[in-house]
Parts: structure tokens; C-alpha cells; sequence
């Protein structure tokens, strides 16, 4: 689904990634672990095709990022660290817009289906603007899933929920998962990464500094190989 062979990223004078290889299988969730700065949004984003990599090769469902942007932006759903919503829009209506965006049939009958899915039907025709942070990420996830897309990029999708939308968000990746979606999710939550993820790729300093499977469902243990790994000497 995803390789990704010599990658660079450099702003300025700064490498942000410095060399990452990284092959990701159709269906797997991969939690993309690291310290802040350490390249982690950088990778998102580049997936996303909304930052052009220095050096190095990135195909996504075998097509070559650099020839075909326009296929695969069809192919991803997106949830950055803001919503992309329109605030003075309500949850039906934002998702409306972006289910017309991607041409999707009867966009309005699929857009009460998520809001149904995120527990938000009884607020469906209110402005977003009043919603809370937990309401509104709860229409940012409807948002990104709304094309029903092969693979989903999450950038610290649980920062700021509770303990309800938690369990929301976890539920609609599993959903996602059963359909066959692939899902890197970029997190700082050892827990949810535990729980719902097949992989964790740790980055350090631009670079991949681990790469497991998650065979024990097991927070303690991942946040002690991430702390042995991050805070040893480079």
C-alpha cells in the first residue's frame, strides 16, 4: 500500500527527515511514534501530497507520488490538527459539501449516516461554532471517512477528547480497518496506540529508529521500549 524508500525532507537549513524507508501492507493501522520535532507530521504530510519531499521515492497503492497527486489525494482521507470544517456551517452541511467534493452518491443520505456513526444526530443541523472539541473532531472524523477512503492519516486524532469520542474514534478506525483501510496515525497516546494499533514505527531525529509489530496489547510495555529508545544516546 505504501513505500516509502530514501526520503528527505529539508526546510531551510534544516533536514527534517534524514533517510526514511518505511512499507506499509493494505489494512494495516500503524501508530507513527516519536518525540515533538522528530519528523512525525512531516511523513503525514508528505503522504498527503501536501508537502513535496526533498529526496527519495513514495508510492502509494503503486502509483509513483511525484506523477500521479491528483489519484492518490482520492485515495486518502485527512485529519490534520485542525478540523477543516466551515464553523458557520453545521455537521450536515459541512458534510454535504465534502461528500459532493469527492462525488460521492447521495452525499446528504451518506452524510446523516456518519453523523448517525459519531453520535451527533440530535445536533446535525447546528452550527459547528458552538460545538466543543470533542463535538467538533467527532465531524472532523466523519469529514475524513466520508469517500470511504483506502487509507486514513491521523495526526494526534485522541488529543483533547473524552473519554466518549475516544471511543468513537477508536471504534470508526476498527470499522475502517474491517473494510480494508490502511491507517497511520501519528500520536503521543501510548494507550491507543496499544490498543487499536498492528504497528508502531518509532522516528528519531528524522529518522526510523524502530519498526514492530505490536504483538501484546500492552500500554506499560510500549511506552517502556519508547522511552528506551528515545532517550538513548544517538
Amino acid at each position: 500500500m505504501i513505500e516509502i524508500k530514501g526520503l528527505t525532507k529539508q526546510a531551510d537549513d534544516k533536514l527534517i527527515l534524514r533517510g526514511i524507508d518505511l512499507s506499509i501492507k493494505k489494512g494495516e493501522t500503524v501508530a507513527i511514534l516519536g518525540p515533538n520535532g522528530a519528523g512525525k507530521s512531516t511523513i503525514l504530510k508528505v503522504i498527503a501530497t501536501l508537502m513535496k519531499p526533498t529526496t527519495g521515492s513514495v508510492e502509494i497503492n503503486g502509483l509513483e507520488w511525484k506523477r500521479h497527486v491528483h489519484e492518490i489525494k482520492k485515495l486518502l482521507g485527512y485529519l490534520p490538527h485542525s478540523s477543516l470544517l466551515y464553523d458557520q456551517y453545521s455537521p450536515l452541511e459541512n458534510l454535504v459539501f465534502y461528500g459532493a467534493a469527492y462525488g460521492i452518491p447521495d452525499p446528504r443520505k451518506r452524510a446523516a449516516e456518519l453523523i448517525g456513526q459519531v453520535g451527533l444526530s440530535y445536533f446535525q443541523n447546528e452550527p459547528v461554532k458552538n460545538f466543543s472539541r470533542g463535538m467538533i473532531q467527532r465531524v472532523a472524523i466523519a469529514r475524513a471517512i466520508i469517500h470511504n477512503p483506502e487509507l486514513l492519516l491521523l495526526d494526534e486524532p485522541h488529543t483533547g477528547l473524552d473519554q466518549g469520542a475516544i471511543a468513537t474514534l477508536n471504534e470508526v478506525i476498527q470499522s475502517m480497518k474491517e473494510k480494508g483501510t490502511t491507517t497511520l496515525m501519528v500520536t503521543h497516546d501510548m494507550k491507543q496506540a496499544a490498543e487499536i494499533c498492528d504497528r508502531a514505527v518509532i522516528i528519531k531525529q528524522g529518522k526510523v529508529a524502530e519498526d514492530f509489530t505490536l504483538m501484546q496489547k500492552n500500554e506499560d510495555i510500549l511506552t517502556e521500549l519508547y522511552l528506551k529508545l528515545t532517550e538513548a544516546v544517538s
